[in-house]
């Protein structure tokens, strides 16, 4: 009891300045942002009132605030800096702002920071004198959200008021934990003496409780009503105990096996339905005296032997309860990849596109291939019930991922079932999504990437798949 008590003031105490920091911290950067919102305003209100006179341009920046700059500051209580897109100084509200060299340009990584972020915002926070700065940067844009000038906002963080009451909070706790403390030690000695040398008895026993093995039973003699109630209730509960822990070890073992199989199974036919769609395809144009049948007899070995070494390393993988396949990481031609892994589907409203001929990206060849063929054959599914079906594969370059994209116009995912698409033996018989899905969310987001999709009943499903781009 002593201990807790200790412990729970030791916990409360940090709780309570872990609180106080966290809320010092939320309560400076609400009121920042809400002075830089306050400010932009102000700034693009006296932007329109002089569009008349002035361009509203960068370079005239310096002359439209050359006297509001100082009233806006003395408005709002705070600094104002105005640099241009490059970061040098245009104008500041502090008298001799300008003369300190170090302060006429904003840091390369405070503009990359700007430039980079979703919201075009960056704030830094420093120590000088042994006071606390925050620094904001956003953009200030014209009325058609150009961007003209870089707003710089210095705020100082001044934590006197909360310090003094996080200071009488402690005060007043070290006050009332003391008290406690010494109801706390009176209580342990009157408790020793009368309960706790059965209860230690019965908490040994309780703690040596394992599932996997043959647990001892309680005997204990002259003891109150309680205490007994107490151990005949743990002595049945052994009994109950070794007959449930043998049950549970069959039963875990059986949906283990059951999981497993259903897992390879599903593996298992992704390459085995293209394979044989192929085997069917030589069937009916196999011709000996086609002038091109060795290299279509190689065309089609080639995707034979992919689709065998596909289900060779997903055998291997599960054999081993390792993650399927191992990965093989390697720079790939993601549109070449993505071209071939089409190649063994023989429908004709499959169509591809790509914004280039070489997209690189460090990846699994064999994996990169499953999760194209499992999207794809997910929107062959879809495609049950529809009379002029399409499926646009597509792959496009960002600045540091590569996305790859299966549209489909099928049935689509209805709104209670979006939420299970990636879940382990969810389908539906309209989608055909089982645990196809839930592989290729593991596959992509082992290489850092990202998987999602949109649906609307009836019309179609869009997944889109975001690996990042390989470094050279």
């Amino acid at each position: 009891m002593i201990l807790l008590v200790l412990l729970g003031s030791v916990l409360i105490t940090v709780v309570a300045i872990k609180q106080y920091k966290q809320q010092s911290e939320d309560y400076h950067n609400d009121r920042l942002e809400a002075k830089e919102r306050s400010i932009s305003t102000h700034l693009k209100r006296v932007l329109n009132g002089r569009s008349n006179t002035w361009e509203v341009k960068t370079e005239n920046i310096a002359v439209i605030f050359k006297e509001e700059i100082y009233n806006i500051a003395d408005i709002h209580k705070l600094q104002i800096n105005l640099y241009d897109l490059d970061g040098t100084l245009l104008i500041s509200s502090k008298a001799g702002f300008r003369n300190n060299v170090a302060d006429k340009c904003i840091d390369t990584e405070v503009l990359n920071a700007i430039s980079n972020t979703a919201i075009h915002r960056y704030v830094d926070k420093h120590m000088e004198n042994g006071e606390t700065f925050l620094s904001s940067y956003t953009y200030l844009t014209d009325q058609k959200s150009r961007e003209l000038v870089i707003l710089n906002l210095p705020y100082l963080e001044n934590d006197d008021f909360l310090t003094n009451e996080l200071e009488a909070f402690l005060t007043r706790m070290a006050y009332a934990f003391s008290f406690v403390l010494f109801m706390a030690i009176g209580l342990a000695f009157l408790l020793s003496k009368f309960i706790t040398k059965s209860l230690k008895t019965i908490s040994d026993k309780i703690n040596a409780t394992r599932l996997e093995r043959l647990n001892e039973k309680i005997e204990i003699d002259d003891t109150s009503e309680e205490i007994t109630t107490l151990v005949n209730s743990y002595n049945s509960m052994i009994d109950e105990l070794e007959e449930s822990a043998v049950q549970l070890a069959k039963s875990e073992r059986e949906q283990a096996w059951r999981e497993m199989a259903k897992q390879v199974a599903h593996e298992i036919k992704n390459p085995l339905t293209p394979m044989r769609l192929t085997v069917q395809d030589f069937q009916r144009k196999f011709n000996p005296e086609d002038a091109n049948i060795y290299s279509k007899v190689d065309e089609y070995t080639k995707t034979l032997i992919q689709q065998i070494d596909t289900m060779s390393s997903i055998a291997s993988a599960f054999s081993n309860f390792a993650k399927m396949p191992a990965q093989q990481n390697e720079n790939l031609n993601v549109v070449e990849i993505v071209k071939l892994a089409l190649d063994i589907f023989n429908e004709n409203y499959i169509r591809f596109t790509s914004e280039g001929e070489n997209i690189i990206a460090k990846l699994d060849r064999t994996q990169l291939i499953r999760v194209v063929t499992n999207l794809v054959k997910n929107a062959i599914q879809a495609m049950s019930e529809n009379h002029d079906p399409k499926i646009l594969v597509s792959v496009s370059n960002g600045d540091t991922n590569v996305v790859i994209s299966v549209s489909d116009n099928g049935s689509g995912i209805s709104e209670s079932s979006k939420e299970k698409v990636f879940e382990p033996k969810f389908t539906t018989k309209t989608s055909g999504m089982g645990l196809g899905l839930a592989m290729v969310k593991n596959i992509v987001e082992t290489y850092n990437g990202s998987i999602a999709f949109v649906s609307e009943k009836d019309k179609g499903t869009t997944f889109t798949v975001t690996f990042p781009k390989a470094h050279f």
